[in-house]
């Protein structure tokens, strides 16, 4: 897939994988929508294909929500807003850093979020108790230049300008809503990683009442997936959903854990998708070849066991 435009590099996007979320998504939608849609990677490569036409993107994140609003629908104001923060860093860089972010955390004006998450180690969205962001300068950089900036904002745009309705709801709020011609994407933080809070969202989900939530999905007959557990070597992040749930889980072969390389150890990251039943009706024999094409980066499991034996 050609290189698609993003405005910051935020962790936990799917950036990286969203080739391989599309080859099982419906290639025509009415409406996609992403309840906990971050920076909206998936929405912007779904737009990019012409899948759909309509997006409702959603985060609980409100100057995140914001941000992306104003990348989308007013993208000079966001470009000259970032250029005259990104200008304004003097010779103690990382000082400036943390004057934005003491605003921001007096403000929430997203105009001063982009300039966090460009400079934000990893790219990632940290808050304490208080709800007030904290996350520390990458001080080996200064942010994405504004003329790059200006780039991958103008695409994101393009892309999606006039297409798009913007919440900051609960995602129980949003599916309740959706209709039977949406398609919903949903990659909700890791149940094992955040525990009862998620530092990116101020508190977490509860895994009983997500499961409720899919239930009511398929009762009401609305397509989705969800990108949800995984593992790194031998050690498995959140709770497997239930099998009465009647999904299917494809395993995506990430690559090699840095973290682990760092420690010297060869471990393998891999990231789960599932699928609702009525999408499996759909795409499930292009779901198989694809699978046997590509046996080293995918690895498609039935509800009670390994579907195929892959060669690897």
């Amino acid at each position: 897939m050609a290189s698609l435009p993003h405005p910051v590099q935020y962790q936990g996007s799917k950036r990286n994988l969203v080739s391989d979320i599309l080859r099982f998504l419906p290639t025509r939608v009415e409406r996609f929508i992403e309840p906990f849609a971050g920076t909206a990677a998936v929405s912007v490569a779904v737009a990019s294909r012409n899948i759909s036409q309509r997006f409702w993107l959603n985060d609980l994140n409100k100057p995140l929500v914001e941000l992306f609003e104003l990348i989308v629908e007013r993208p000079n104001e966001i470009i000259h807003a970032y250029t005259d923060v990104w200008n304004a860093q003097h010779q103690d860089a990382a000082r400036h850093y943390f004057e934005v972010r003491e605003n921001f955390n007096k403000t929430n004006d997203p105009k001063l979020f982009l300039y966090l998450l460009a400079r934000c180690v990893k790219g990632s969205v940290r808050y304490n108790s208080e709800g007030l962001f904290n996350q520390s300068p990458d001080n080996r950089r200064k942010g994405t230049h504004p003329d790059k900036m200006r780039k991958n904002i103008e695409g994101v745009s393009i892309l999606l300008k006039g297409k798009c309705k913007f919440t900051d709801l609960d995602y129980r709020e949003v599916l309740a809503m959706a209709e039977s011609s949406d398609f919903i994407y949903m990659d909700p933080p890791y149940q094992g990683v955040c525990g009862n809070r998620d530092s990116r969202y101020f508190s977490g989900i509860h895994f009983d009442d997500f499961v409720l939530a899919l239930e009511d999905l398929n009762k009401r007959g609305i397509g989705f997936a969800i990108s949800y557990d995984g593992k790194r070597g031998s050690k498995s992040f959140g709770t497997p959903l239930p099998e009465e749930l009647g999904l299917k889980k494809i395993e995506i072969e990430v690559g090699r854990s840095s973290q682990a390389t760092l420690l010297g150890r060869e471990e393998i990251t891999i990231e789960s998708l599932y699928l609702s039943p009525n999408l499996q009706h759909e795409c499930f024999s292009e779901l198989e070849s694809y699978v046997s094409r590509v046996p080293k980066q995918l690895t498609l499991l039935e509800k009670h066991g390994q579907f195929s034996a892959l060669a690897r």
